[in-house]
């Protein structure tokens, strides 16, 4: 198994997340992303005909095989009172999300 994330980009990565991880944790995950780098690189290495696009989809979605789509109808929900009931906090049938304090990454 090829190693493409080093333990001294993985520690850089979880700086940057501003993460707190003990020593197995970093050692288990930087295992995992690289075993899912590995096998997307598997994945790439499969031969495929260039005559083929890539966003082709397995199954084909034509109107002689598909139902058509349905037209979106909106449709009011009947218990929409229960629902405003529970929130803490209600502006003109709106729940009022309370501000999120944000800081500044140095």
């Amino acid at each position: 198994m090829k190693e493409q994330i080093s333990p001294e980009l993985f520690a850089h990565l979880v700086e940057l997340a501003a993460l707190e991880l003990t020593d197995a944790e970093s050692e288990y995950l930087r295992g995992e992303l690289n075993s899912q780098l590995n096998a997307i690189n598997e994945l790439e290495a499969i031969p495929l005909d260039a005559s083929i696009p890539p966003s082709l989809h397995g199954i084909t979605f034509t109107s002689q095989v598909s139902a058509p789509l349905r037209s979106d109808v909106w449709q009011p929900y009947e218990r929409s009172d229960a629902i405003l009931n529970q929130a803490p906090q209600v502006s003109e049938r709106y729940i009022v999300v309370p501000d999120i304090p944000h800081t500044t990454l140095e």
